[in-house]
């Protein structure tokens, strides 16, 4: 008997449904028309960023916290989070009037923060320590036992699992449809693990797919080596679907149930905040995009099909609107930087502009110290274009003139240090 019959059962994630209905929302299940349009398919979003903590880890966390006894609710409870889950913990420590102590990888965007210190009120106190969630996590649990308080883990905890696995059954309540596929984020493993664990019991037919950031396969890199992977170097961009190990009892539960796993670019889930503003003025985060970024790997497989994507959560930071807008341009090939190499004589400069640059370039980025003494003196310069495919054309006219110095989007560390 596999893990999953064993721990993660229908009737126990219905008794938790039961408990949940008081301080969780019934979030809608809404059919796409932009995205089903466009796959020809019938899309439905399951929009869990429409909790009140904009996320689904209320969930599991509120399952979690109502589970311990009136002894451990005494003497508080401690989590580690990038953001979501600590918001789950923070409003649920707030309904029951429990003292929580949360800890956040420094690099967590101000806006999630804010969040937590919002819903936790008095009862929560924020610390921030690390660089990533394992480093918070390792601190959180040193707290943990040295308080002896009781520690609330975001994914690798079965109650948790159970929380999250309410989201399975609300959507097959919804819909009028029978499921072809489903499309789940994945990051430490919570959210998958319980919903597909019951999609696989009363859904058997639904194929289930995860996905994953490609700067942070976790659970990918965990079920092809057939052996939880720990990731040394994570991309921390998606911050709510970005770990270096997903759980192991998470690992045992997925790599049972989930039908595939894919991975998707961090440039290509910034196309997809940008056009789920502009096209349906859904407000996502990064990890809230993956479900629909990876809908155009599947092509012919989902056409005419009927799929669900789970929108996991809101809770974005505007500050990163520029950072998003770039990464999704240069993914799309319309952004380029270059190291220019200008002649050091009067009229370089026009040059570049009237016999390098096409017609439809445009300079958004120009850094330039003239040296003396020197032949050339060089610039680093942003160009964003309206065509992707111009940039060959482009990079040869630079050449010909002898402008061209480096390409730098093909250079990701001297791209971080000069741009």
């Amino acid at each position: 008997m596999s893990i999953k019959q064993e721990i993660v059962t229908i009737e126990n994630v219905r008794k938790t449904a039961s408990l949940l209905k008081e301080v969780v929302l019934t979030t809608p299940l809404m059919k796409n028309n932009y995205l089903s349009e466009k796959f020809g398919t019938n899309i439905f979003f399951k929009r869990e960023d429409l909790q009140q903590v904009r996320s689904y880890k209320i969930r599991g966390a509120y399952n979690k916290i109502s589970s311990l006894t009136k002894e451990e609710l005494k003497n508080g409870v401690v989590c580690a989070s990038a953001g979501n889950h600590a918001q789950g913990v923070a409003y649920s420590c707030n309904v029951k009037k429990v003292k929580g102590v949360v800890f956040m990888p420094t690099p967590t965007p101000k806006q999630k923060i804010e969040q937590v210190k919002m819903f936790g009120g008095d009862f929560v106190e924020v610390i921030l320590i690390g660089d990533t969630f394992d480093d918070a996590s390792e601190n959180a649990l040193i707290y943990c036992n040295e308080n002896k308080m009781s520690f609330v883990h975001p994914f690798n905890d079965l109650k948790v699992i159970e929380g999250q696995g309410t989201i399975g059954l609300e959507i097959l309540e919804q819909s009028k449809v029978k499921i072809d596929y489903l499309f789940l984020p994945v990051g430490g493993g919570g959210l998958a693990s319980g919903v597909s664990s019951v999609f696989k019991k009363l859904s058997p037919d639904t194929k289930v797919i995860g996905v994953e950031p490609l700067g942070a396969p976790s659970m990918s890199t965990s079920i092809k080596n057939q052996s939880n992977t720990k990731i040394e170097n994570v991309d921390k961009f998606v911050d709510g679907a970005s770990v270096q190990k997903v759980g192991d009892l998470n690992f045992e539960i997925c790599k049972s149930n989930l039908d595939e796993m894919v991975t998707v670019h961090e440039g290509r889930i910034c196309q997809l905040i940008l056009d789920l503003y502009n096209k349906n003025a859904i407000v996502v985060e990064p990890a809230g995009a993956l479900t629909t970024a990876a809908l155009d790997q599947f092509g012919d497989q989902i056409k005419s099909k009927n799929i669900v994507c789970l929108i996991s959560g809101s809770n974005n930071d505007i500050t990163r609107t520029e950072e998003i807008k770039e990464r999704a341009m240069l993914y799309a090939g319309l952004k380029h930087y270059f190291v220019v190499k200008f002649p050091q004589r009067a009229g370089a400069l026009r040059e570049f502009l009237s016999e390098v640059l096409g017609p439809n370039d445009d300079i958004t980025h120009f850094e330039y110290s003239k040296k003396h003494n020197r032949n050339s003196g060089p610039a680093v310069v942003g160009l964003e274009l309206k065509n992707p495919n111009d940039i060959d054309d482009l990079i040869i006219r630079m050449k010909e003139r002898n402008f061209f110095g480096e390409y730098l989007n093909d250079s990701p560390d001297l791209f971080q240090v000069l741009v």
